[in-house]
């Protein structure tokens, strides 16, 4: 690992904005922050709002930043990335913005039910190979059902138009509306949560539009209860993965 890395890391572990505890803790039975995030962190009564693989934490900062009303835990297992936006929110005195660092498979851990009241997945990996790696299969809402609240809302914003597809299928095969879903969220945003999941623009965001590709936005509120199948049906794939990656055609997109 590189000093660059390390120093991060070193960082991160002072940072008192950030919990840190992955699989290794879960086995070894350390105590984690479940049902303890509103008294012992924030020390409000706020909704708590997550953000499921937050990478550098932009949009969790963001979101801190336009809403006050609401507290913001942003989770991924890269600290490394992480570190970026923890250290911005620390700088910024931002009192209702977290970060988690851990597996998101183990989420339900972290926070007991009802705890939390909304869910962000922005730019996942789209999983192409293995439905339940998706953080909008099934397999994952079956976790998210046991922390949301009831009819806990879910916001999909993403570049892939396999992973978009592939949700609107999932939900309508489950008789699931949505909220609000458009394939193109900055030609036109046509009410509030549109104008809302267009105000916070990521780095890596702006480069996918650069390249011409439409930013897709879906949101959906997931009851509570209710069997939860997976749509048998065959979506298009991406034809690129992400930057630094080779795409299906062999071609290497630059940084």
């Amino acid at each position: 690992m590189g000093k660059g890395k390390l120093a991060k890391f070193a960082e991160m572990a002072q940072n008192p904005l950030v919990v840190e505890c992955p699989f290794a803790c879960i086995q070894q039975g350390q105590k984690t922050m479940r049902g303890r995030w509103h008294e012992e962190f924030f020390h409000n009564t706020n909704p708590i709002v997550l953000e499921l693989g937050c990478g550098r934490g932009e949009y969790t900062v963001g979101l801190g930043r336009a809403q006050s009303e609401k507290n913001f835990i942003g989770v991924d297992i890269k600290g490394a990335r992480m570190w970026t936006g923890a250290r911005e929110a620390l700088e910024s005195g931002m009192g209702n913005v977290a970060f988690l660092r851990t597996q998101i498979e183990f989420i339900t851990h972290f926070f007991s039910p009802g705890e939390v009241s909304e869910i962000w997945l922005t730019f996942s990996d789209p999983q192409m190979k293995k439905a339940t790696k998706r953080l909008t299969s099934t397999h994952f809402l079956k976790r998210y059902r046991q922390f949301l609240i009831p009819n806990g809302r879910i916001h999909l914003k993403t570049d892939s138009n396999f992973l978009f597809t592939y949700t609107e299928e999932m939900l309508r095969h489950n008789g699931i509306p949505t909220l609000a879903s458009t394939r193109n969220l900055y030609e036109n945003p046509s009410d509030e949560l549109e104008r809302q999941a267009a105000s916070i623009q990521t780095y890596y965001e702006q480069m996918w539009r650069d390249r011409g590709i439409d930013i897709k936005y879906l949101c959906f509120e997931l009851p509570a209860e209710g069997e939860l199948d997976e749509p048998e049906t065959d979506i298009p794939l991406d034809e690129y993965r992400s930057y630094g990656r080779t795409n299906r055609s062999g071609k290497t997109t630059a940084h």
